[in-house]
Formats: C-alpha cells, sequence, structure tokens
C-alpha cells in the first residue's frame, strides 16, 4: 500500500501532465481561428490564450465543484483511484492530439474518473447519477446552442453589414477579433482548468487532507499555469483541423464563432456545468459554416470529429478501470478515507 503522501504528489504531477496536455490540444479552441484568419501571428495567439487561460482559471470555483462532488461520491474511492483517471485521460488526450482530433479533455477525464471510481468500488453506486446526467446534456447541448446562436449572429452580421465592401468588412472585425479570441481563452480557462482543479481536490478529500470541497489556492495556480504552458505549446494539427480544415473562414466568421462559443462557455460556468470548450467552439465553427450554404461545410471531417466525441466517454472509462487494476495489482492502492 502507498503512502498517502506519496501518492497525492504522483497525483498532483499526473494532474499537471494532463492539464499540460489538455491546453495542447484545448489551444486551438481558443485561437484556430484568429490565426487561420492571420489576425495575429502563431505565435501572438498563443501567448494571448495562455495568459487569459491562466487568469479564467482563478476566477470561478463552480465547475470544480461540481467535478469534485457531483460526478462520483468522494468518500467512497481512494487517491489511485484518482491517479488512475489522470493516466487514462492523459493517455486518450494525448493520442487524439498527435492524430490531429479536437476532442474533449473534459469528458476524457469525467469517463476516466468514472471508469476508475467503479473498478475501485466495484458497484455503479459510486456514480452519482444526477451529477453524469447534467454532464451528459451538456455535452449534448453545448456544441447545439454553439451552433445556433453562431448561426444567428452570423447571419445577423451578414445583413447588417450587406452595405459594406469586403475589404472594408474584414478590416473591421479583424481588430475586433482580438476581443471575440480574448474572450474564448479567458472562458476556456474559467471552464478546462477547473476540471483539474476538481479532480486534485478529491484526491485530496480521498486521502484525508481535506474536507472541503473548495480548491486550495495552490491547485488554482498550478492547474491554471500548467493549462497556460500547454497551450503556449500549441497543438498545431489541431489548430489546422478546427481553423482551415473544417470551414474556410474571414475575421468576421472568426469574431462570430468565437462570440458564439463564448457566450456558451460563460453561460455554463455560471451554473457550474463542465461543458466541452472543443464541443463548443466546434459546433460554433460549423454554424458560422453553415450561414454561407450547407457544403461549405466538410460534413466529411465534421463527422470524424464526432465520431471522437462518441467513443471518449466510454475509452476513457475503459481505461480508467484498465489503469486502476494495474496499480493495484502493483500494491500502490490506497483505501478510500471515510468521512469525519
Amino acid at each position: 500500500m502507498a503512502e498517502p503522501t506519496l501518492l497525492i504528489v504522483t497525483v498532483v504531477i499526473a494532474a499537471v501532465i494532463f492539464d499540460y496536455m489538455n491546453g495542447w490540444n484545448d489551444s486551438a479552441n481558443a485561437i484556430a481561428t484568429v490565426v487561420s484568419t492571420r489576425v495575429l501571428s502563431p505565435g501572438r495567439a498563443v501567448m494571448l490564450a495562455a495568459v487569459l487561460n491562466l487568469g479564467g482559471a482563478l476566477v470561478s470555483v463552480q465547475v470544480a465543484k461540481t467535478i469534485t462532488a457531483g460526478i462520483v461520491e468522494p468518500t467512497m474511492i481512494s487517491q489511485t483511484a484518482v491517479l488512475a483517471c489522470m493516466l487514462a485521460a492523459a493517455s486518450w488526450v494525448w493520442f487524439c492530439t498527435a492524430a490531429g482530433l479536437p476532442i474533449s479533455g473534459s469528458h476524457s477525464l469525467i469517463g476516466a474518473l468514472v471508469g476508475a471510481a467503479v473498478a475501485k468500488t466495484g458497484t455503479l453506486g459510486v456514480v452519482q447519477a444526477a451529477g453524469v446526467e447534467k454532464v451528459l446534456l451538456a455535452m449534448l447541448l453545448s456544441p447545439l446552442l454553439g451552433f445556433a446562436i453562431s448561426f444567428v449572429l452570423m447571419g445577423s452580421l451578414l445583413w447588417l453589414l450587406r452595405g459594406f465592401s469586403n475589404s472594408q468588412v474584414q478590416r473591421t472585425f479583424g481588430k475586433l477579433q482580438l476581443i471575440s479570441v480574448s474572450l474564448m481563452a479567458w472562458e476556456h480557462g474559467r471552464n478546462d482548468a477547473q476540471k483539474v482543479m476538481g479532480v486534485i481536490t478529491l484526491a485530496l478529500i480521498a486521502g484525508g487532507f481535506q474536507t472541503s470541497t473548495d480548491p486550495q489556492l495552490w491547485v488554482k495556480l498550478v492547474c491554471g499555469a500548467a493549462m497556460a504552458l500547454g497551450t503556449a505549446a500549441g497543438g498545431w494539427k489541431v489548430i489546422r483541423t478546427l481553423g482551415s480544415n473544417l470551414i474556410k473562414i474571414q475575421p468576421v466568421h472568426g469574431f462570430a464563432a468565437e462570440t458564439g462559443a463564448s457566450i456558451t462557455l460563460a453561460i455554463a460556468a455560471s451554473i457550474g456545468a463542465p461543458v466541452s470548450t472543443t464541443h463548443t467552439i466546434t459546433g460554433a465553427i460549423m454554424g458560422v459554416g453553415a450561414t454561407r450554404r450547407l457544403s461549405a461545410v466538410r460534413w466529411g471531417l465534421g463527422s470524424k470529429i464526432m465520431l471522437a466525441w462518441v467513443f471518449t466517454l466510454p475509452t476513457t472509462a475503459m481505461l480508467g478501470a484498465l489503469f486502476y487494476w494495474c496499480l493495484a495489482a502493483m500494491g500502490l492502492d490506497a483505501p478510500a478515507v471515510p468521512p469525519g
């Protein structure tokens, strides 16, 4: 049996690695459109996103609390199960990023957490049905809402700007896109970094290091910094997939997509729903493309992305269970700490 202190250090290290890789994959969420429209150079775009990711990570805890106490029962799992969750989620995110697929790090984490928790306890009773239903509902609605808001916004802009020349429109929205990409990067940090904060807090509770579901300040700083560094590294394959391979965009399209996605993410963060920024921005980009004509969206590529989404939860759940069984077989498991 591993010592709780050693386990929590290992969990934090694994969480930092996952957060870094999540930022690496999700850098595309915030900057793909602004890079593809050439409003910002890749280097400046990733640095802007990295700084705003860190800022967004520090301003809210609702999503973190949902992950800590709303997915599985914190008092029934161990730090080893949390470690298995991190290893499984990181493995899946690494594989998909290397393949250029913009999958959801959030749902990778949640699927792995459920799988590891069930493997640890041997019962589905550890899973909080209401919390999982909330996640699944958010998973379904966030890309649809991003699509709808961006479609309406883009359609409205096309009507309002019909008397202006294309050069005037693109020059104006090249500047406005700096605002929309900043909002997107901020909301990305506000949503995605919090999920790993919630997992580390869950491990601290399981190890008996704290009882509150509020993430500690050092947890916020570590998670925010790790995601910011990952974003700064840039997942260029994913950026190309979202920014130029899905549809062909100009600054006005980038503005509409980022604004629609940011609104969706802000709503989700305010109610503590752990939505996927990847799902949301992809839906928003497709909504913008659909205002031109349905054939403007490369639906074949979109279907491949959606297929990766469908497989994320079951795959990471199986990986979470597998990693837990491997760690337990190595004698690295620790019992859950009972409440009180």
